[in-house]
């Protein structure tokens, strides 16, 4: 299979036999094949339109962009690796920062193009000398601190934008994806974003029939008489179209705030090829590079058109091992109706609708899961945060991440926040290890491979992406 077309039929095509999976270069029935394609569709929706949202860019953009994008996947890949692109939420900090500094939203595509160059530059890199270089670079220490950091310097934004919106539907949509994310099994689990903007929208409807406008910020500006729920635009759009497009344009600054993510990028990779690995059995650590360098040029190719970068979907990985199917034929079906919704400008109405206060809910717990995964890379890991080789460049570089702690330099150049902590863990951690006594540098703990069992808890649980 040279680039991943020909599936053979699995079986009689009703369903994987007992005890096997579908592999990749194999599929289940057509009809059956179109219909797990859905299933993908609807387990990346919540994700791939919140993360734009968030961002502001256009979710409509982002959704046809995956599609795109997971068809360059899996090109790339040789249908080795079934995977969904969707858009990637470790750069909704970025994205606030590059804003706070007065950047727009090309000057946020154009920093993200430039991260995901510098990540195919990465992946062509590990494709060249293996595997064994990612861990060697970026321990489970390291990563573990980047994802914590990017999780936790998203909180003001959740606290100072889109709580104040709505407190009360903020405080039930909270609870409610978080009822959601523990109490629900399988695939509605796995899809508990998406079902907690359903229910923000039916409770912000039902306030403004209740308690009619309310006064609050939009958006973080002043305080304003409005509805929680304004489907105007939805009257208004077209069936069919294209998103609007722009290009992006280059700043230094904005730049340097985006290239740290490349390491959590690199780590999610890593992770999904791994448990891809381990469901299907088939030795994938020779295509990691591949697989890395393939979601960096796509996420090129979206920023370049306006769109946010992309990243291999965890909650896809959980729908192939719900129903062991891992057939890239499925993907396929998924990207095609990826695309037919992006050109859909009233589906686009409707998400740009999303009333501030349901993602004020919706950002609490998806950014501190972000923040929290972090720390469970440590834990599955087995990372000894006692030994001061760990604690202190992570100690350090965390709480600088966290308060957006600043170093500058001149007036026109500083370095803060995201980009600034994950320097001082990473370059700590590295100049510490090469100055420190041999029983720091081997302890019995904390040495294992970046992610393992296959997936590291960052790719298990991120959505959230």
């Amino acid at each position: 299979m040279k680039v991943g077309f020909g599936w053979k039929l699995h079986g009689d095509g009703r369903a994987p036999r007992p005890g096997a999976v579908v592999r990749p270069d194999e599929r289940l029935s057509w009809g059956r094949t179109v219909g797990l394609g859905a299933q993908h569709v609807v387990a990346m929706f919540g994700a791939t339109f919140v993360a734009p949202i968030l961002m502001g860019l256009d979710p409509n953009l982002a959704v046809m962009l995956s599609g795109v994008a997971t068809v360059f996947f899996l090109l790339v890949t040789q249908g080795r690796i079934p995977s969904y692109l969707g858009s990637s939420l470790s750069f909704v900090g970025v994205a606030a920062v590059i804003k706070s500094q007065g950047g727009d939203t090309a000057t946020v595509t154009g920093a993200l193009l430039v991260a995901g160059a510098v990540l195919a530059a990465c992946g062509a890199v590990v494709q060249g000398l293996g595997a064994k270089v990612v861990h060697a670079v970026l321990p489970p220490v390291v990563t573990g601190a980047v994802v914590m950091l990017i999780g936790f310097n998203l909180a003001p934004v959740a606290a100072g934008t889109y709580w104040p919106q709505d407190q009360w539907t903020a405080l039930l949509v909270m609870a409610f994806t978080g009822l959601a994310l523990v109490v629900l099994r399988g695939f509605w689990s796995r899809i508990a974003i998406f079902l907690g903007l359903v229910f923000g929208y039916a409770v912000s409807w039902l306030f403004d029939r209740v308690f009619g406008k309310i006064h609050s910020p939009v958006g973080g500006g002043a305080a304003t008489e409005h509805w929680r729920l304004d489907l105007s635009g939805v009257g208004k759009a077209d069936w069919i179209g294209l998103p609007s497009l722009h290009a992006p344009s280059f700043q230094a600054s904005a730049v340097l705030v985006a290239l740290p993510v490349v390491v959590a990028l690199i780590a999610e990779n890593a992770g999904h090829v791994k448990a891809v690995s381990e469901m299907t059995g088939d030795p994938l650590d020779d295509r990691m590079g591949a697989a890395i360098m393939a979601d960096g040029t796509a996420t090129v190719l979206s920023t370049a058109v306006g769109g946010p970068a992309t990243t291999t979907y965890a909650e896809n990985i959980g729908v192939m091992a719900a129903t062991r199917v891992y057939s890239t034929a499925a993907y396929w079906c998924a990207a095609g109706f990826a695309i037919l919704f992006g050109l859909c400008p009233k589906f686009g109405a409707v998400v740009a609708a999303i009333p501030g206060g349901v993602l004020g809910g919706i950002t609490v717990v998806l950014y501190g899961m972000i923040g929290l995964l972090g720390a469970q890379i440590w834990i599955h890991n087995k990372v000894d945060l006692t030994n001061p080789l760990n604690l202190v460049p992570v100690a350090a570089g965390v709480i600088v991440g966290i308060g957006n702690v600043t170093l500058k330099f001149s007036d026109d150049f500083e370095l803060g926040g995201i980009a600034l902590g994950t320097l001082i863990v990473l370059l700590g951690y590295h100049g510490l290890r090469a100055l420190a006594p041999v029983h720091l540098k081997h302890p019995q703990s904390g040495s294992g491979p970046l992610l393992d069992e296959g997936t590291s808890a960052y790719d298990d649980h991120r959505g959230k992406g």
